[in-house]
């Protein structure tokens, strides 16, 4: 059982544009998309069109377009009850697949209502292999949230005897990003990676765009700053930069870096995938879809260098879909990809 964790969740719309996004003018639509989304419903999405198990665990009210979507999906989910609706995002994309977002911040939730989304993760990843926490936090969330989630969900299953913890990713940007890897919220102030009883915060796996990568780099001072251009078109200071992230505690890195393929580093080694051109239609996902292959291979017993194969096939499929619709596995071409090995240093 894979537990995808979307504390932000939304309604993705896709809006094809027939040419370039021209500003200040009107432009008529060649297609329109709506589908349930946010990273971890998305990954949720990519593992139900595969045939794993998973559930999602997100808030909305029961009538929320959102939800509506994830049952009309037959995605399993468990939600919090909130009052107010989610979200809609939507994004605009061009021919060639060039995509411009605009997302809402999403609906505020209390202390109360944060707490109980917490209980009801606790719950829903007992006897999971991993736990997904993906995506923006809400407004009023602390940005620290994912690094107290790890934790409760160590001490959870610490604290519940046998079956361990579940393996935990991060894939989120910005203030959440930075506080789970290096444990220093946006403002500077330091957290703490691990609590007074020896837990850590920190993900086993972390899966950051080439932007979110340079985002660690410039503010925590893994490495050498990067754009996120040239961490793109130099792939050994991807890794070198991702290594950094590793032996700062986290488990292992997965980088995507666009139509580059992708990085993974690990404790023992550094490899990049590649996958010759498809013909973009719509970028939306295609990072939640990367993710989602790494994790379908990983339950297989896949070796590392086999799960960033699947992840950058998935990623690929993805990008060749309109909207935000998620390939399932039958859909991509692991075999086309191919695989370097990589200095860490």
């Amino acid at each position: 059982m894979i537990v995808t964790f979307t504390a932000n969740p939304s309604l993705d719309r896709t809006v094809a544009l027939p040419g370039p996004l021209e500003r200040g003018e009107v432009q008529r639509a060649v297609s329109v998309r709506q589908e349930s989304g946010g990273k971890g419903v998305n990954v949720s999405r990519a593992l139900v069109a595969s045939g794993l198990e998973t559930i999602a665990v997100l808030p909305g009210a029961d009538s929320d377009p959102v939800l509506a979507g994830l049952l009309h999906d037959g995605v399993p989910f468990a939600a919090l009850p909130i009052d107010e609706p989610l979200r809609t995002n939507v994004a605009l994309t061009e021919p060639g697949g060039v995509t411009t977002k605009i997302n809402e911040p999403g609906p505020l939730l209390s202390e109360d209502q944060q707490e109980a989304l917490i209980g009801l993760l606790l719950e829903r990843a007992r006897g999971a292999s991993w736990v997904v926490l993906a995506g923006s936090l809400p407004p009023g969330f602390p940005a620290d949230f994912y690094a107290t989630v790890t934790r409760r969900l160590r001490t959870a299953a610490g604290a519940g005897g046998g079956g361990g913890a579940p393996l935990i990713a991060v894939d989120s940007s910005g203030g959440p990003l930075v506080a789970a890897v290096s444990g220093i919220s946006p403002d500077g102030t330091a957290q703490h990676g691990t609590s007074q009883d020896g837990v850590s915060g920190k993900p086993d796996l972390l899966k950051p765009n080439a932007e979110e990568l340079a985002e660690l780099a410039a503010a925590a001072g893994f490495a050498t700053a990067s754009t996120a251009d040239e961490l793109e078109a130099d792939p050994e200071a991807a890794a070198a930069a991702a290594a950094a992230v590793v032996r700062s505690g986290v488990g292992a890195v997965l980088a995507t870096l666009g139509s580059k393929g992708a990085v993974l580093v690990t404790a023992d080694g550094a490899w990049l995938a590649t996958h010759p051109p498809v013909v973009a239609v719509s970028t939306v996902g295609a990072g939640d879809s990367s993710l989602a292959g790494y994790l379908l291979a990983h339950g297989q017993g896949a070796a590392p260098a086999d799960c960033l194969r699947q992840a950058v096939a998935h990623g690929a499929a993805a990008a060749s879909l309109p909207g935000s619709t998620v390939p399932a596995v039958h859909q991509t071409t692991p075999e086309a990809v191919t695989i370097t090995a990589l200095r860490k240093e």
